[in-house]
C-alpha cells in the first residue's frame, strides 16, 4: 500500500465518520501532502503502550526574520522548555509530540517525550520565508492523521498544536486563509482539538486579526512583544496550558474552555 493510499484512507475514515467536511477533505488534497505526513506519523500505535493519548504539536516559524530580530536563541528556549514541561508532566507516558518547521522540515515525527529533539544552534537556523496558510494545513492534517490512527484502533486521542509566527502569510501557494478556517472549524467541532497560536510582534501584523481569519479563537492566541522575556512568557503559558491538557479527558476540556489563563503582552 502506497505512502499518500495510507493517509488518504485514514482521511476517509475520518470523512466518512463526519468530522472531516468535504471542504476540508478538497483543501488537504489540494496540497497533496502525503509524504510530509507520513514522515511525521512516527510512533506505531501498537507501539503505544497507554490507554489514551495525548498529540501536542508544534509549527515553528524559521522565516529569516526570526533571525534578523535576534529571537532565534529563545525560540529554541520556549520549545524546548515545553518540552521540559510536558516531561515532567504525570500523564507525560500519554503524550506523543511532534515539531515541524514553516518551510517544510520535520525536527520530529510523533513521538514519546523521551525521544524528542531538542532544538539547538545546529537543527534551527531560520532563514526561510513564510507559507503559513499552507503549512498550517500540512500540520493539522498531521495532526488529524495520527489522531485518526489512534481512533481507528480503539484508542481515544486529543491534540494540542501551537502554531508560532512573527509574520502573516507571504509564501502560500496553494491554500487561503479561508481554508484553513474551515479546516479548523471543523476540527474544533470534535471537542477533542485545542489550536493555540503565538504571534510574536513584528511592529506591523495584527495577530489577533491574522489568527482569527485562520478560525482560531480569541482565548487562544498570544501575541507576545518581540522581548526575549515577553516571548518566553507566550511559551511558558502554551506550555502550562498543554500540561493541563494532557491531564485527563475533563482537564482538557476545561482547558480548551478556558484558552490561555488570561496572557497580556
Amino acid at each position: 500500500m502506497s505512502t499518500s493510499k495510507n493517509v488518504n484512507e485514514l482521511f476517509n475514515q475520518a470523512h466518512n465518520e463526519g468530522t472531516l467536511s468535504a471542504q476540508s477533505m478538497q483543501t488537504i488534497q489540494i496540497l497533496d501532502p502525503g509524504a510530509q505526513i507520513n514522515n511525521a506519523l512516527g510512533i506505531k500505535v501498537d507501539d503505544v503502550q497507554a490507554s489514551e493519548v495525548v498529540l501536542v504539536s508544534l509549527l515553528v516559524d524559521d522565516s529569516g526574520s526570526i533571525r534578523f530580530a535576534g529571537n532565534a536563541d529563545v525560540v529554541r528556549e520556549g520549545h524546548n522548555g515545553c518540552l521540559d514541561a510536558l516531561s515532567k508532566s504525570k500523564q507525560k507516558d500519554n503524550v506523543l509530540v511532534h515539531t515541524r518547521y514553516l518551510n517544510g522540515q520535520i525536527l520530529y515525527p510523533y513521538c514519546a517525550l523521551d525521544g524528542a529533539t531538542k532544538m539547538d544552534t545546529h537543527n534551527y537556523n531560520p532563514n526561510g520565508g513564510t507559507p503559513l496558510n499552507d503549512e498550517t494545513v500540512t500540520m493539522l492534517a498531521t495532526v488529524l492523521a495520527k489522531c485518526q490512527e489512534f481512533k481507528a484502533n480503539g484508542v481515544p486521542c486529543r491534540t494540542v498544536t501551537l502554531i508560532v509566527t512573527d509574520g502573516r502569510d507571504e509564501h502560500s501557494h496553494k491554500t487561503t486563509v479561508s481554508q484553513v478556517a474551515h479546516l479548523v472549524k471543523d476540527m474544533l467541532m470534535q471537542e477533542t482539538h485545542i489550536i493555540a497560536a503565538m504571534g510574536i510582534d513584528d511592529g506591523v501584523t495584527n495577530f489577533k486579526a491574522v489568527f482569527s481569519e485562520m478560525g482560531i479563537r480569541p482565548e487562544w492566541i498570544l501575541t507576545p512583544a518581540n522581548t526575549q522575556s515577553d516571548i518566553r512568557k507566550a511559551f511558558g503559558v502554551f506550555s502550562q496550558s498543554a500540561v493541563r491538557a494532557s491531564q485527563s479527558a475533563a482537564s482538557f476540556s476545561k482547558t480548551a474552555g478556558g484558552g490561555l489563563g488570561g496572557f497580556t503582552a
